[in-house]
């Protein structure tokens, strides 16, 4: 009985281990969108979807619109993927993109 309470222990510890390893923070104003369309932060739809909870929520929007988180997400990554755009940031893609309609 002993020996199943020291493995379970060691189990858990061993997860909880790699689970600290795994986190990471990232300063979002500085993701450019290099970084961004080829996902070398993350995968681009998680970041796209932080950034519009931050914006949205800069707003005060507490709705949550897919058809037009969607099209923003595909105008961003339109921009971001043209070259001469690869060392913008993406808050600043963001602005020129979705809030400037360009």
């Amino acid at each position: 009985m002993n020996l199943n309470f020291v493995a379970s222990g060691l189990i858990l510890a061993l997860c909880s281990v790699s689970i600290v390893q795994a986190q990471s923070t990232i300063d979002a104003s500085k993701i450019t969108c290099d970084q961004f369309v080829h996902s070398k932060i993350g995968n681009p739809r998680t970041i796209a979807a932080w950034l519009s909870g931050f914006y949205n929520g800069k707003r005060d929007n507490r709705v949550i619109d897919l058809q037009n988180y969607e099209a923003n997400l595909s105008k961003l990554e339109q921009f971001c993927y043209e070259e001469k755009n690869f060392r913008l940031p993406v808050m600043q893609a963001i602005e020129k993109v979705i809030r400037d309609g360009k």
